[in-house]
């Protein structure tokens, strides 16, 4: 297994209506857009679809959430962070600060001709539906398509770590410190930039080594 190599960058983007940052993962380099203005929002989801408008192949995003933890009882703090991904490009959406969610992302995840990936997605489907109305209408769980594939019934079950050490043969390290943290800070550290894109990023990679975009059917999920 390849040796743990991670780290991040800032671009240091002289708009403030978003932040720029380049997220290294091993060989790869992840252009991580960190926002919660509309217009960006916008323009980033329609940068995406133009540059795949033209691929045979179904879009795939990888998508993850962030929240802070609820420390007590029938406490239920909403969705921070939006994640997606796709390629080597991520969008981190500040949900909680977003003066309104913009059309153009409402309809890009109630797309059904595009394929959300994760692992656990459907309680992160879930989630957005509760806290912001937001409808995710084709979403892939990768774990079962993981454990059929490598013939290791745990993975069902497993979490992104196993998965990313198993598919990818890379090791994605998951500090308590950053995870349980205040996803609702309105300035985000590098630490948790870095790991709400890695999180989104490896969803995608792991989905395409499995050929997810092209054999998978989508998982239903309540409420879409």
């Amino acid at each position: 297994m390849a040796a743990m190599n991670v780290r991040i960058t800032d671009t240091e983007s002289q708009d403030e209506r978003y932040d720029l940052f380049d997220v290294h993962f091993y060989t790869d380099t992840i252009k991580t857009t960190v926002t919660s203005h509309p217009q960006i929002i916008t323009q980033w989801i329609n940068e995406t679809t133009t540059t795949h408008s033209s691929s045979s192949r179904q879009l795939m995003v990888g998508l993850d959430v962030e929240w802070r933890p609820n420390f007590q009882r029938n406490q239920q703090n909403p969705v921070a962070t939006l994640q997606i991904c796709v390629d080597r490009r991520c969008l981190i959406i500040q949900l909680i600060y977003c003066k309104s969610i913009p059309e153009s992302l409402i309809d890009f995840i109630g797309n059904r001709e595009y394929k959300f990936v994760g692992v656990g997605i459907e309680s992160d489907v879930e989630k957005l539906l509760e806290d912001y109305d937001m409808s995710v209408k084709n979403v892939v769980d990768v774990r079962g398509i993981a454990a059929e594939k490598y013939g290791m019934r745990s993975l069902k079950n497993g979490g992104l770590k196993e998965l990313c050490s198993v598919v990818l043969e890379k090791e994605i390290v998951k500090p308590k410190s950053v995870t349980m943290g205040r996803w609702d800070s309105e300035w985000l550290s590098l630490n948790q930039i870095q790991y709400a894109c890695l999180d989104a990023f490896v969803s995608f990679e792991i989905a395409r080594h499995l050929n997810v975009g092209a054999s998978a059917s989508a998982a239903p999920v309540p409420g879409c």
